[in-house]
């Protein structure tokens, strides 16, 4: 998220105006990027709770045919910055995945105690290892009871104790339905004076044949402030870890002393054939032309990435089924779908309202993808 300026904004009290994305027009000749893949999406479809915040989907198919989709959910009665202190995953059930979803449990609620996830969960991926489910998620505790209040927890300490909590975990099912069995530890941890001194979050994994799990990550090297880094490790002994950075530094890093406001998060990283690929967000749209739409990369070993050309992957202008194009307050949390191998839907975290994180409602979207 692009945090910064929505953090500046509610503590200052101030609403900043939603930037206008690129034009949407392109060249007939270029090459044909993530972006042309994307069709129209259907109107009603996704998963939306009335009463909750709806953000971060995650779907997978089950053995009988039906959609899965786990979420991060949290109530009205709090602000929807509230996301950091108050969120839960839930799974929600379709029998298609363009939905709608119908809520079914709550999977992940607040473990309690000292966990690392004591206070909530949020950021799920699932994936699906032999006759396994794996669930990862981050979660967060801190030292404070979690906000009731309408209160604006970015203006005091309370969101930033909690931001600085953000620990990647995983929880194990055999059944899509669970019990889900946490692991007791963080898959990480942070790392003081390195590029990663702050948190573990936004994980993305790649579950390898051989079991051994690839995992790209958030950090920074000390707060909420951009740049926000993304990292790589390895697993290659299953997916407890441990997990081993493949690189010193971070695998995407777009600032400079000029340019701190350069950056990228939420990605989402799968296996192609021989190669692997990411979306993800481009924060400030310095990359794709974009304010928080999505861009494209590829890598042979997971650590080098080369941004693809046209390198656009997503835009927040969405043209849905009945023939609207609407600019969404936020279009984020990239997740695909894939059957036999083809990646089928993407996924999104959406909302409306007057600009970024001025939302009045949220949910998860989904887009069909046109077959190639």
């Amino acid at each position: 998220m692009k945090r910064n300026d929505f953090l500046k904004a509610l503590s200052a009290g101030i609403l900043l105006p939603s930037l206008v994305g690129a034009n949407p027009l392109k060249n007939i000749l270029e090459p044909e990027g993530f972006l042309d893949r994307l069709l129209p999406a259907p109107v009603g479809g996704g998963f939306m709770m009335e009463d909750y915040w709806i953000w971060d989907p995650a779907v997978i198919k089950d053995e009988s045919g039906k959609y899965h989709m786990f979420a991060s959910r949290w109530s009205k009665e709090v602000g929807f910055g509230n996301w950091v202190t108050n969120s839960e995953i839930v799974r929600a059930v379709a029998d298609k995945p363009e939905g709608p979803y119908t809520f079914v449990e709550v999977v992940l609620p607040p473990r309690g105690g000292d966990w690392f996830d004591g206070k909530g969960a949020f950021n799920p991926r699932i994936v699906r290892y032999k006759d396994q489910y794996l669930l990862y998620y981050v979660g967060v505790n801190y030292d404070f009871p979690i906000p009731q209040d309408k209160g604006n927890i970015w203006a005091d300490e309370r969101a930033h104790k909690a931001w600085m909590r953000k620990r990647a975990g995983l929880a194990v099912a055999n059944s899509i339905e669970g019990p889900w069995k946490r692991l007791d530890k963080p898959l990480m941890e942070p790392r003081p004076g390195k590029w990663d001194a702050s948190i573990i979050s936004n994980p993305s994994p790649v579950v390898r044949p051989d079991g051994s799990v690839y995992l790209m990550y958030k950090s920074s090297a000390k707060n909420y402030d951009p740049p926000l880094l993304l990292g790589a490790a390895l697993s290659t002994k299953g997916y407890k870890g441990p997990y081993n950075r493949l690189s010193e530094s971070p695998v995407f890093s777009f600032h400079n002393s000029g340019q701190p406001n350069n950056d990228v998060e939420d990605p989402f990283v799968w296996w192609e054939k021989d190669h692997y690929e990411v979306i993800m967000k481009d924060r400030f749209g310095h990359i794709c032309g974009e304010e928080g739409g999505g861009i494209h990369a590829t890598s042979k070993d997971g650590v080098d990435w080369k941004l693809s050309s046209p390198v656009k992957a997503y835009s927040r202008h969405i043209k849905w089924d009945d023939g609207k194009t609407i600019h969404m307050a936020n279009f984020e949390r990239p997740f695909l779908l894939f059957e036999n191998g083809k990646p089928t839907h993407l996924f999104a975290a959406t909302g409306t309202g007057p600009g970024m994180y001025q939302v009045d409602k949220t949910w998860n979207m989904v887009i069909p993808l046109k077959q190639v």
